[in-house]
């Protein structure tokens, strides 16, 4: 599974990684997380709002941060 934070770096940026670190850990799961912060790269996604997630491709939420709860259950189902 490969998970994508894409954002420029700001504090929600930053929080919804760790919420997905946290998610991953807990779920046990194994997942190659990378963060994006190329604003470039981002908009290459068609993705307008940060803090973003995309999962295998697929975006999963844009402009806001998912609580660990909430992300563990979207990557649980994946």
């Amino acid at each position: 599974m490969k998970i994508e934070v894409l954002g420029t770096g700001c504090m929600k940026c930053k929080r919804l990684a760790k919420n997905v670190e946290k998610a991953v850990a807990e779920l046990g799961i194994s997942a190659d997380i990378v963060k994006v912060e190329d604003i470039t790269a981002i908009m290459e996604r068609d993705v307008m709002l940060t803090p973003a997630l995309m999962v295998d491709g697929e975006l999963k939420i844009s402009g806001r941060v998912a609580d660990v709860a909430e992300l563990k259950e979207l990557l649980g189902g994946a």
